[in-house]
């Protein structure tokens, strides 16, 4: 596998419909890096905007080096993510229609060793829809015991 997944975002998959992915760069600190590699970070809610013409991302926690200096950034500080301008544009237009969010799906080293956010054009499930997921998901899980039952 060319790369090495940090942190997944579990949640997004229960809570959300993806509708198109995106690479992104994130710009990071030394100390923020190091703390990646160790796995400390977490997207639980965290999502991204584009303000000015560029896109960030909020709420992305990644915890502090513990053995850099006293000088340690906040850990849920906005954090610039790297995009083409082209696509910048297509998810500002895509995310000012009602209903459309950008949120992180994974973050993960690359096979050059540069840190990179999976971002996912999504929509928000409803109740409806999420009950229903669960009832194929049961469906699956019934039909694949009762087959391994079978096996044996």
């Amino acid at each position: 596998m060319d790369r090495k997944i940090v942190v997944t975002n579990r949640k997004f998959f229960h809570d959300y419909n993806s509708l198109e992915h995106y690479e992104a760069g994130l710009i990071l600190s030394g100390s923020e890096v190091k703390s990646l590699r160790d796995g400390k970070a977490s997207l639980q809610d965290s999502f991204a905007r584009v303000e000015k013409g560029e896109m960030f991302v909020y709420n992305l926690h990644i915890n502090p080096y513990s053995f850099s200096g006293h000088n340690s950034l906040q850990p849920k500080r906005k954090r610039k993510l790297l995009l083409h301008k082209k696509e910048i544009d297509k998810l500002f237009g895509k995310t000012t229609q009602k209903g459309f969010l950008l949120i992180p799906v994974e973050i993960y080293f690359n096979k050059d060793g540069l840190a990179k956010m999976t971002l996912a054009l999504a929509t928000r499930k409803k109740g409806p829809d999420k009950r229903e997921m669960l009832k194929e998901r049961d469906l699956e899980r019934e039909l694949r015991r009762d087959t391994s039952l079978k096996r044996r």
